[in-house]
């Protein structure tokens, strides 16, 4: 799809001088993203990276049985170079749409190239890297050690935070698979969520509506992962 966009939505974009997102823009393409769609299979080809405008995406690692466990999740601050900037060419993970939108695609030649001969991008990818490494690790930790109520709150509010909407076109079985856990258990947490009034259930969409409450729920890795990934991007990340 032509790239159309006056001004790219993706924030990585936006801490770039004006003259250096001007000549990435004839390397990007309008890539849409819909529900469940798989971009990269694991061990597929890192042939191009993804700066999500609308859409949400997933890093997930598989298992022999099917079954997949979110390592991730990538909005409009961030981007799925990371692998290309460390020098992978073959990826280790499976890149799903969590939230239907729109991303601009870049192939990997021309990606490379920006880090190659734009130094301001080079170090805003760098700057993302640390970030986004950041992100997974607190993530793993965060799956072993909080209870479930806990890391649903965590996972809301980082989603709404990458969309930049209150209402979040999920279901529960997404969640279950996110998660780890049972549709039932899933069912029963967001349940407790919907009775404190933090949020309000519906088909194929959950809707917060408190979300300081929420965020009191959530474990202490939701703030802790806003504040460093400020941190690495005061210029992308957003308030709040």
């Amino acid at each position: 799809m032509p790239y159309t966009l006056q001004r790219p939505r993706n924030r990585l974009f936006h801490a770039l001088p004006p003259a250096q997102l001007a000549r990435l823009r004839s390397s990007l393409e309008l890539l849409p993203c819909a529900r469940d769609q798989v971009l990269i299979e694991a061990d597929g080809a890192l042939d191009q990276v993804l700066f999500p405008e609308s859409s949400v995406l997933s890093l997930s690692t598989t298992f022999a049985d099917g079954s997949a466990v979110d390592m991730a999740t990538i909005g409009r601050e961030g981007c799925t170079g990371v692998p290309v900037i460390l020098g992978a060419k073959i990826s280790s993970v499976r890149l799903v749409t969590q939230i239907p939108g729109t991303a601009s695609r870049m192939s990997r030649r021309s990606f490379v190239w920006a880090m190659q001969t734009m130094p301001g991008f080079k170090t805003l990818m760098h700057d993302y890297a640390q970030a986004f490494l950041h992100q997974a690790m607190v993530s793993g930790a965060c799956n072993g050690a909080h209870k479930l109520s806990q890391r649903l709150a965590r996972w809301l509010l980082t989603t709404r935070d990458r969309s930049d909407s209150d209402s979040l076109p999920v279901t529960q079985n997404l969640l279950a698979d996110l998660l780890c856990v049972q549709r039932q258990s899933i069912s029963h947490a967001l349940g407790e969520l919907e009775r404190a009034r933090l949020i309000e259930g519906a088909r194929r969409q959950i809707t917060i509506l408190d979300r300081g409450g929420l965020a009191e729920e959530a474990c202490e890795c939701y703030q802790r992962l806003r504040d460093r990934i400020a941190q690495y991007l005061p210029m992308t990340y957003a308030p709040g």
